[in-house]
């Protein structure tokens, strides 16, 4: 790096000369820039965000950013070995599930620790991670993949009621709908089949976008699990509760809590159950976030991801020193001294927002009045005045976060709902309501 740049850079980001510096690849969209950068800017460490295009924001300068593709592997490599030739790496990471992929391929050309290619690409084809979790001898439904061009009273001849349609590469539970019949399985493909056409636009979407997986639904108690990944061990970080039931027909998530209010022994084959879910697909360095089910028959993986959390919710999380979740990926991606820091006792949660009904949102009243509950730290509001509103099956964002902290799990789901209570929402119609096609 020539002295000028690093001279724009060091009072932004505590840039020293020689330092390794941390490549961060994100969409333009994405939730998560601001709670990586505060971090980085915490710790101290130089980072280098890859994005589809500079922002105007504190951080897009000529050594802050890189304008890559991120979703394309093969044109975005070389730009980025290009770049680290001149300025130091010393870790890759993504911020979303999109430049995953990119993020463990430039780990591995950089010879950096990082989850390796073959272990993040099997979790980006929900197919493919079901396979993996069954050779491996982990409890796993019945699945099937499919195309949504196939017959539909051919599949419903043999598989299992009630079942879930998943499509393979779409996260944030777009698409995945339960259906308890023929007909409502007939419905379901019919929806996801035009959500991935409208998806095949997309830069970088596969092009057989068709297949989708059918699996027996599964019953039970869902968590959602944070954990960091070493040399193949997984140590937990949280064990979020999700108090409201996932039983469909779609699988919109509101509210996290930890710590969990399950059974120890419970959450000790939760946590080994993640470990199994992890070394199945290989993956062994950096974060993690595992979903799955527990019922009478034990527990169950549903997916992970080579990522933390999403959305805003690692704010719900707190550290020894008032550490983040992204500070202590960011130390333990460049192993430094730190990323083993404990959760706080104190428990906290996260109210993802849902969106009510699909249309353009035009007001938004009881914010103040849900910031004043007590234990309720935040509402955050993330979707703009005017916006179109999509929800689920086929919408990928929240309305917006909720955050609250107290003395007990309990004490905050109740702070969350109450907050949540006190909002309202003017939405102005923009058509039929898409999750109501098909009802009586």
């Amino acid at each position: 790096m020539d002295p000028a740049a690093a001279s724009v850079f060091a009072p932004r980001f505590g840039y020293i000369p020689g330092m390794r510096r941390v490549l961060l690849l994100m969409s333009t969209t994405t939730y998560r820039a601001g709670a990586f950068l505060d971090a980085a800017r915490r710790i101290g460490i130089p980072v280098t965000v890859g994005s589809e295009r500079a922002q105007a924001l504190e951080w897009a300068n000529p050594v802050g950013h890189l304008t890559l593709d991120i979703t394309d592997a093969r044109r975005s490599l070389p730009a980025i070995e290009d770049f680290a030739r001149g300025c130091p790496v010393g870790a890759v990471l993504a911020a979303d599930d999109d430049g995953a992929e990119l993020a463990a391929r430039a780990a591995h050309v950089l010879g950096l620790a990082h989850h390796p290619v073959t272990a993040v690409a099997a979790t980006r084809d929900k197919h493919r991670m079901r396979e993996r979790f069954a050779a491996a001898g982990l409890p796993t439904p019945r699945f099937e993949r499919v195309s949504t061009a196939d017959d539909t009273g051919a599949i419903a001849a043999r598989i299992h009621f009630p079942c879930v349609v998943k499509p393979l590469w779409l996260g944030a539970s777009r698409g995945v709908t339960r259906a308890d019949t023929p007909a409502e399985l007939e419905r379901a493909l019919e929806r996801v089949a035009h959500l991935l056409r409208a998806e095949r636009g997309r830069t970088g979407f596969p092009r057989d976008a068709e297949p989708v997986l059918i699996e027996d639904y599964l019953p039970g108690v869902e968590v959602a699990l944070e954990g960091l990944v070493t040399a193949g061990r997984m140590r937990t970080l949280a064990l979020f509760d999700k108090p409201d039931p996932l039983e469909g027909p779609y699988f919109e998530e509101t509210i996290y809590v930890t710590p969990s209010r399950l059974p120890r022994l419970t959450q000790h084959a939760i946590e080994q159950r993640a470990g199994d879910m992890a070394a199945a697909l290989g993956l062994a360095h950096g974060p993690v976030h595992a979903e799955l089910r527990v019922n009478d028959h034990g527990v169950w993986p549903l997916e992970i991801a080579p990522r933390s959390i999403g959305g805003l919710c690692s704010r719900a999380l707190r550290f020894a020193g008032g550490a983040s979740l992204e500070e202590l990926i960011l130390r333990h991606a460049l192993g430094m001294p730190g990323a083993d820091a404990e959760r706080e006792r104190e428990a906290s949660g996260v109210m993802m927002i849902p969106i009510p009904r699909a249309g353009t949102l035009r007001a938004v009243a009881g914010v103040a009045e849900a910031r004043r509950v007590p234990d309720i730290e935040d509402v955050r509001i993330t979707i703009p005045i005017g916006d179109s509103l999509v929800p689920l099956p086929e919408g990928s964002r929240y309305l917006g976060f909720i955050f609250a902290r107290g003395l007990s799990p309990g004490r905050v789901e109740d702070a969350l709902r109450s907050a949540h209570r006190l909002l309202t929402f003017e939405v102005e119609p923009s058509g039929a309501d898409p999750r109501e096609a098909g009802r009586t």
